[in-house]
């Protein structure tokens, strides 16, 4: 059995919740980083959804490759199966990442990584909604993970810590930074 390499965009970059040998910033391309689906569990409510992120068809994405011992593969798939997949709104997907860090020592430039895309046709994908109903649906909905801006800003915290940049989702933090948030 063969390491697990897995792909975080959103959370699992500063909330892994699973066991890994190393860790580097890598890159995705053909998919994007967006707050495209509503949270009906972590950050929101079937009633009062929530916004989290998901990757959206085009563009390149940075986030973290986590490497997964292979004694621990089966595991850990179950765990991003059961935090994921809970209403069944992300494809589970296997994509080539390139790792962007130049200190790998021995690993490929390029891994097949798990990842977690966002499903068009699934009731809760949100599309590409306007800054203005991104504030209003994240300054006030809650999940059973917290406050939905805690995810916004912990997310964006983190991007700027590693350095990634992401203007669409900075300029959301922004704004609900600015509106006393």
């Amino acid at each position: 059995m063969r390491d697990l390499w897995v792909f975080g965009y959103g959370s699992l970059m500063w909330r892994p919740g699973f066991p890994y040998e190393e860790s580097h910033i890598g890159s995705l391309e053909g998919y994007h980083r967006a707050l495209c689906v509503y949270s009906h569990v972590y950050r929101g409510s079937p009633e009062k959804p929530g916004l989290v992120m998901g990757l959206s068809a085009g563009g390149s994405c940075q986030g973290m490759l986590f490497r997964v011992a292979a004694d621990q593969r089966d595991a850990v798939i179950d765990y991003l199966r059961a935090r994921e997949q809970v209403t069944s709104v992300y494809l589970e997907e296997v994509v080539p990442v390139a790792i962007s860090s130049d200190k790998v020592l021995g690993a490929p430039s390029i891994v097949d990584a798990v990842t977690y895309v966002a499903d068009v046709g699934h009731e809760q994908y949100a599309g590409r909604l306007s800054l203005e109903e991104q504030v209003k649906i994240v300054q006030t909905s809650h999940g059973e993970a917290g406050p939905n801006i805690d995810y916004v800003l912990n997310t964006v915290d983190h991007l700027k810590d590693i350095d990634i940049e992401d203007e669409e989702l900075f300029a959301l933090a922004e704004r609900l930074r600015a509106v006393g948030l």
